[in-house]
Order: C-alpha cells, then structure tokens, then sequence
C-alpha cells in the first residue's frame, strides 16, 4: 500500500480468526473435512437427480440449482481459507478481493430466490395440483432459475462496485477470512453512507421479497393441509415441505443476523462466527437435508446405489 496524495491499495490481508499457529492446524483439518463433504454432497445431487428418470421434476431442477450454487459460494472463500491456515502470506491481491466478493454475493443472492422459487413450487403442488404442470412448467422454471442469476449478478455488481471505489487508507487488513462488504468498508478513509445505503436496501430488499414470498407459501400451504381430511395425506405434504421449511430457516436466520444486525464493537467478530456458518455449514448441510428428509431422493440414492455396485 504506497501513499501521496491518494493512496493505491496492490492487496489485502486477511487477518482470519487470530488462531495460534497450533489451533490453525487443526482449524485446517475441520474445515477441508467440512468442504470435502460440502463438495461431495452437492455434487453427489447434482449427478443423482441427473441420473434418476423419477427426479426429473420441477422441485427437483430447483434442487440441482440449489447444490450448485452451494458449491459456488463456498469455494469462492473456503480454499483461501483454508490456504491462510498453512501459509505465512495471508495476503489477496486487490483483483483477487474483487472477485471473491462479487462471486461470493452473486451466488449468496442467488441461494436466496432459489429457495423462494421452490416455495412456490410446493405451494403450486399442494394447494394447486390439479394445474401443477401447467403453472410450473419448464419454461417457468428456466425463467425463474434465470432471474435468481440475474438478480445475484445485479446486486453483486453494484456492491463490489461501490465497495472498492472507496479510497483505503486506514489499513489494508481485512478482518476476516475473506472479502465481505462491512470489513472492507471499514478501512475506507472515503464516506460509506452511500455503501451502508446500498447494502441496508439491497440486502434488505432481496431479503424481504423472497421472505414473504416464503412466508404467503407456506400461509397457505398450512391451510391446505389442515383442510385434509387424510391423515396419510397431510403426512406426505407435511414431509414435502420439511425439508425445505428447515434450510430456508437455517438460510434466512444465518443471512439475517450476518447483515441486519446494528453496529457494535463485537459485531465484526460475530459476523465471522455466522459467516462460517453461513459460506461453510450451509452448503454442507443442505445435500444432507435433502437426502435425509427426502422418501425420493433415498429411493433414487438405492437404486442407483444398486445399479453402480
């Protein structure tokens, strides 16, 4: 970082969790075990729900879109991470930070309508099935999946714009594992009203569309299934749903705190705890939801098991 009248920052340095150099070792170890499975889980599902005639549905589409936006997210920041465990150099180069933040938010937003699409389409195959393949055709489908990409790529582009044509001369050490808009913004010499503008509005608009759209989903769904007379039928739409109801709580809760929360001393530190749940946990966590919860999804897992072996 070389300073005169304005200042040209050439790289970041990540300052990570602060471990001794012992517990980095073994923080090393946790988290490539966690990535590993991350990795094998989703693409396990990607490859399933390809390979499986009784998976090719709209809810599953959704899903194959899900896992692969999981393992986009997370390896735009796990590798570094895990890198920074092992090496001395924890330094990003400034092009490297760009593109890790504008990775990271374009999938992050786009994790956020996909799990508002495929609350639509459950809320279509239970309160309207009679209609399902008309409402949820695959022309609707494509065209949702495209306006989550579209809408993670927008608002992607205007963060990590506004973010890195601040001026940085307070330090050039990011306080985290890796490149998020609020460490950055606080090395900025630059005003950041604008930047904490955009990043209330745009988080808290995508936010707050896909919640509610979440929310009126699952409204009605709860009335459809209690107007079922079948206890077998309210059963296998309660199980339908489960699922899904407990990846967007966990996604929802996570993603909330992580940017919603006012500003304090600790808030830096605490954004580090949800981050790792959020970029790790999540996308580790979401293929084992799935699978677990899922009567299709451990028959398909049989028969193909059976098939390979």
């Amino acid at each position: 970082m070389t300073q005169g009248n304005s200042t040209e920052v050439t790289d970041f340095l990540l300052l990570g969790f602060g471990a001794q150099h012992r517990s980095q070792h073994v923080l090393f170890i946790v988290f490539l075990l966690i990535y590993v499975i991350s990795m094998v889980g989703n693409i396990g599902m990607i490859l399933l729900i390809i390979a499986d005639s009784r998976l090719q549905t709209p809810m599953y589409f959704f899903l194959q879109h899900l896992a692969f936006v999981d393992i986009c997210y997370t390896s735009a920041i796990t590798p570094k991470m895990l890198q920074n465990f092992i090496v001395e150099d924890k330094s990003i180069s400034f092009v490297g930070c760009v593109m890790q933040l504008w990775v990271y938010a374009t999938f992050a937003t786009n994790d956020c309508y996909l799990l508002a699409a495929m609350a639509v389409d459950r809320y279509v195959a239970i309160c309207n099935p009679l209609h399902y393949s008309i409402v949820m055709s695959r022309i609707v489908c494509i065209q949702l999946v495209a306006g989550s990409y579209v809408m993670g790529s927008i608002n992607s582009s205007v963060h990590t714009g506004f973010t890195f044509s601040l001026s940085f001369c307070k330090s050039n050490t990011i306080n985290h594992f890796f490149c998020d808009v609020p460490p950055i913004l606080a090395l900025s010499c630059s005003k950041i009203d604008i930047n904490i503008m955009l990043l209330t509005v745009f988080v808290g608009f995508n936010l707050t569309s896909t919640v509610l759209v979440v929310i009126f989903s699952y409204i009605n769904i709860l009335a459809a299934i209690l107007k079922m007379s079948s206890t077998a039928g309210r059963k296998k739409a309660f199980s339908t749903c489960a699922s899904h109801l407990t990846a967007v709580t966990i996604f929802y809760g996570t993603l909330s705190y992580m940017y919603l929360q006012p500003h304090s001393k600790n808030s830096q530190e605490n954004m580090k705890v949800a981050s790792i749940f959020y970029g790790i946990m999540i996308p580790m966590l979401n293929p084992l939801i799935y699978s677990l919860r899922n009567k299709e999804v451990k028959e398909a897992l049989k028969v193909t098991g059976k098939k390979f072996f």
